[in-house]
This record gives C-alpha cells, structure tokens and sequence, in this order.
C-alpha cells in the first residue's frame, strides 16, 4: 500500500507537525479559548437516558443553551440555599405542562414562589374540576369551532359551556364565599381557591393535576402580575356588580414578592429565577430587585441566578426578549453572577418537560420553604429594614410602629 503523502496526513498536536507559520504566531490565550469540551459524541442508540442525552448531545447552538440551562438549574439553583422564583406566561397549562411538569416541580420543592398569568391558573381550574382539555389541530376551521361550542388554544380545544362556563360558575360560587369578602393580594387569592382546588382533587380521586392545588398544599404563593388581564379577574369584576367584598391590592403583591428576594439575601443565602416565556410576569418577579435599591434604598445587588426560555427577539425593545446584561443595567441581575445566566430561545413546551426530568433526575427534593406561611414574619423584616434605611414618617405624619 502507497504511503500517504505529507499534505494529507493529519498534524499531530505537537509542535514539530505545525506549519512554520503558526510556530511564530503569537497565540498567548489560545489555550483558554479552545478549553471547552470536545465536539464528539457517541451515536445515540435509544438506549440513553434523557439526562445523559442532554449533557452529552445538547452540545451547540439553543440546544448548548438548555443544556447549560438544566445544569444551572440542578446543581447550583437548587441548592438548598436558594429561593427559585418561577414565572408561567402563554398557555402552558391548558397544554398540559401543569400536571406533566409545574406540578411536579412545586411537590420537589424545586419552585418556592410563581408569578403567573391569571390564563395560566385559570385554565388550571379545568383539570382539578376533571373537565376535559382536548388535543386538537391548529388547522381547524374556527367557524365550525364555534357553531359546535369549542373553543380554540392553536392545537387544544375546549369545550365552551361544558368547561369555560361551567367553571366559571363554580369560580363565582367561591369568589362569593366569606373568607372572600376582603381586600387581599393575589396570592392569597389563589391560596383560597387553591384549597377548593385541593378538595376537587380528591372528590374526583385525580392526584396532583392542579398546580393551584398543589401550591396550597406546599405553601408555594402563586401570584399574577395583572390581575384583571383573565377569566378569575373577570370573574371577581362581575360579582363585584352584586355586591361582593373582595378588593385585589396589587401593592401587596409587590411587597411581599419583594420580601422574598431580600428574606433570601438577608438569610445568607441567594435569590434565583426560572422565567418561562417573558412579558409581565417575567418583570413582576425581576422588579423585585429594584423595588429594593430604587424605591425602598436598600442596598443589594440584583438577583444571583438567571434562567430563561424564550422565543422573542431582544432587538425588537420587547421585554420578553430582554436579556441579562441588560437586566443588570436596571440592578435586576447582579453583574458578578452574568457566568450564571442563560437564556434558551426555544419553545417552552419543548424545554419545560425536559428540564423537569433532568432536574428529577439529577437532585433529590428539597424541603419546601412554604414562603405563603412566612409572608407576615417577611413582611415585617422589609418594613423594618426600609425604615432603617430611610429618615421618613408615616403618610399621616406618625413615626412609624416597627418592632
């Protein structure tokens, strides 16, 4: 067999193989650029396990991005230091990802507070009350949809008076109840309506396909950034017409969210968020930060973890694309954890369940914090340390009662 010719055998890596060229040129950093894992995989054999298969094959481009995202997620956000704040945007639960994924997430004690949209937790009422959500086809034609009473999520379908109208019936019959008739934040909203959710649960013999349900089990305090912006803000519109008491303060919402972040920081521990899609829910939880240095005048540093699965463009001013950097221009995000950010410009039907099992599979649960629980004690830490902070009166011109 003829030997191969010079100029086509492969260099080896030592230095007498180098062409003449690159032995004089200067490379001083080169080998801190080209530290990174080689590009190489085995061939898959369906044999793998999913997290094996994210570390291993998610090597480039958004799926490097879950991959890296999963990784912080389960080995440094779910420490048991750390306070994970998670936000639910577009329709996640009508697709399911709230008894395939959410659910699971909040019994590990993996998510210790959410900010959703109201949609998200409206929809979620359907599975504890056991009314069907079909799958469907973005194809349908929405006419015949409609003349059939069948209402359309893309590919899942409703039923119009057998779902929607029938929970909003029973919504109301609960917004009208006693323990109702006050003014409150969204979080205790949901905490109440969450134990009637509960209760649906274990009329119908389901087992955790509410979140709602499983946040009131776990202490978990789910709140919506707009709480008007959904079929329950309607619904606590339209009793209002009749006479009902139920006040929503969204004021106490930015509080107590807020006292989370600067319990975490303040406990020596550190604050994390998981951001599923963007929009308001996405600043509600970010907020918290400001809200801390900007209008309270404490002294902090921005949020310690950052993980976000989206798919709008940055470039666009839209603040759901808004990426960490940026987030640290407005103290949302401490400058020294950038290493510990990741956005996945990915389709959050795709990552969430992978993310869920990955997470599973590689950490075992953690004790729920039960924040709903510690909103008082939380609240009355922030109220001290803003005084503490600030040389101001009450409104009214009184010193201020803090312990």
């Amino acid at each position: 067999m003829a030997k191969t010719p010079h100029t086509t055998r492969r260099y080896r890596e030592d230095m007498s193989e180098m062409p003449d060229w690159m032995k004089k040129k200067k490379c001083p950093n080169r080998d801190k650029y080209m530290s990174g894992k080689r590009i190489l995989p085995k061939n898959l054999t369906g044999k793998e396990k999913v997290p094996d298969v994210i570390d291993n094959a998610f090597l480039a481009y958004n799926g490097a991005r879950l991959r890296e995202g999963c990784q912080l997620f389960a080995e440094k956000m779910l420490e048991p230091d750390v306070t994970v704040g998670m936000t639910l945007s577009g329709a996640l639960t009508p697709a399911g990802l709230g008894c395939s994924s959410i659910v699971p997430l909040i019994k590990a004690g993996f998510v210790d507070w959410i900010v959703a949209t109201g949609a998200n937790l409206y929809h979620d009422l359907h599975f504890a009350l056991n009314y069907p959500v079909r799958t469907g086809s973005f194809k349908m034609d929405d006419t015949e949809l409609r003349d059939n009473d069948i209402v359309r999520v893309y590919d899942v379908l409703l039923g119009y008076s057998d779902c929607l109208m029938a929970t909003d019936e029973i919504l109301r019959e609960i917004l009208i109840q006693p323990e109702f008739q006050k003014e409150m934040g969204t979080a205790e909203l949901h905490h109440l309506i969450g134990k009637y959710a509960a209760e649906w649960e274990r009329k119908a013999k389901l087992k955790d396909v509410s979140v709602l349900a499983a946040a009131y089990r776990a202490g978990v305090p789910c709140y919506t950034s707009s709480p008007g912006d959904s079929t329950i803000g309607m619904n606590v519109a339209g009793v209002e017409l009749r006479g009902n008491k139920l006040r929503l303060n969204p004021s106490i919402d930015v509080n107590e969210t807020t006292a989370f972040v600067l319990a975490a920081k303040r406990s020596g521990g550190k604050s994390g968020v998981v951001l599923w899609g963007g929009g308001s829910p996405k600043n509600f939880m970010l907020q918290t930060e400001p809200q801390i240095q900007e209008v309270l005048r404490i002294k902090e540093f921005g949020q310690d973890y950052f993980l976000q699965v989206t798919d709008a463009r940055p470039d666009t001013g839209g603040l759901s694309g808004a990426t960490p950097s940026e987030a640290v221009s407005w103290g949302k995000v401490d400058p020294d954890r950038l290493p510990d950010a990741v956005v996945c410009y990915t389709d959050t039907t795709i990552a969430m369940p992978l993310l869920t099992h990955y997470a599973l599979a590689r950490r075992k649960p953690r004790k729920p914090r039960r924040l709903y629980d510690q909103r008082g004690a939380m609240m009355k830490a922030l109220t001290k340390e803003y005084f503490a902070h600030n040389k101001v009166k009450m409104v009214d011109g009184s010193a201020p009662a803090v312990d």
